[in-house]
């Protein structure tokens, strides 16, 4: 393809060597990217774009109109190297006919394990202990110290039994999980295989002793945990999000867990991110948050890098996409 064919391509930041060779080998692409771990700010983002036929990105990005007129007529595919596409004005994208990629199921199986790590962390006060062995707080046994909860015999309520929400609760049911529930718009025929029982919201928040939210961040799950939420879970119960951080009222989270209202959270998302350091929730010990590494395995970002970059020239070329949004 000769210089004046090649197609301008802008890469918000420096993603996994995989995706890259995919992008450099294609041989179509004028590449400029922000070469760097940190976000693009937002003044580079927008002149980085002008022009481009296509427009890598990641959840750090907000692409809104501004941007979209920035990139200009030429702008045929955005791919993001995410699962989550809340950053992109979906209805200014639509309307303008751009293309979008995204990488669904192949972060499913990393961040199901790491909900499920997290959860027993949290339930089994791990950070507590480690930092108990650091300070010199462990001395001689005791027969209550550092207790938690375990998992054999209990209820597990996951709302949104999507493909992660199904996959945690395959890995949580060899742990002697007595009852499994979950809630969503309607009941999933999947279900059957974890013997998820469909149960009302209100009647998952009430009976589980674990609760897992792993729904998708819309209108009507935005701020769904809130303190009437919290309020009508046990006092013994552990709530773990591994979602999208707006799901969850954060405030009314701290007041439940330094009330004593529920027994312990985990979070590996947070509003915002990162989290500030003097946030109230990281004075409590019985919060453990995590830095959104939900997908962060080696293979699974090489892998994720691929994906988006394969998203990225389908849509150049105008040929089907491994993995489209359907808008």
């Amino acid at each position: 393809m000769s210089a004046q064919q090649m197609l301008k391509v802008f890469v918000t930041r420096r993603i996994p060597q995989e995706g890259m060779k995919i992008l450099q080998k294609a041989g179509m692409c004028n590449l400029s990217v922000w070469d760097s771990d940190e976000p693009v700010p937002r003044a580079e983002l927008l002149k980085g774009v002008a022009g481009a036929h296509g427009l890598l990105c990641l959840l750090s990005d907000k692409v809104d109109a501004e941007v979209l007129d920035a990139a200009g007529p030429n702008l045929k595919v955005i791919s993001t190297l995410s699962v989550g596409f809340d950053h992109l004005a979906i209805d200014e994208i639509k309307k303008r006919g751009i293309r979008v990629g995204y990488t669904p199921d192949v972060l499913t199986d990393a961040t199901a394990e790491l909900t499920v790590a997290l959860l027993l962390a949290t339930a089994r006060r791990l950070p507590e202990g480690v930092e108990e062995v650091k300070n010199g707080g462990w001395s001689t046994w005791k027969p209550l110290w550092l207790c938690g909860y375990g998992l054999s015999g209990s209820t597990v309520g996951v709302i949104g039994l999507g493909r992660i929400g199904l996959a945690i609760a395959r890995r949580l049911k060899p742990f002697g999980v007595k009852r499994l529930l979950y809630t969503g718009r309607q009941p999933k025929p999947q279900a059957q295989e974890v013997d998820g029982e469909y149960v009302p919201l209100d009647t998952l928040v009430r009976e589980s002793d674990f609760v897992v939210v792993s729904c998708s961040l819309t209108p009507d799950t935005q701020g769904l945990c809130d303190k009437t939420f919290f309020s009508k879970m046990k006092k013994t119960s552990i709530f773990i999000n591994t979602s999208r951080g707006a799901v969850v009222n954060q405030e009314d989270l701290f007041e439940a867990l330094s009330s004593g209202q529920i027994a312990a959270a985990g979070l590996d998302v947070t509003t915002p991110e990162p989290l500030p350091t003097n946030h109230p929730l990281l004075t409590l010990n019985n919060c453990v948050v995590l830095p959104h590494i939900g997908s962060a395995t080696y293979s699974t970002r090489g892998v994720m890098s691929e994906l988006t970059a394969n998203n990225l020239l389908a849509g150049l070329t105008g040929s089907e996409m491994p993995s489209e949004l359907k808008l």
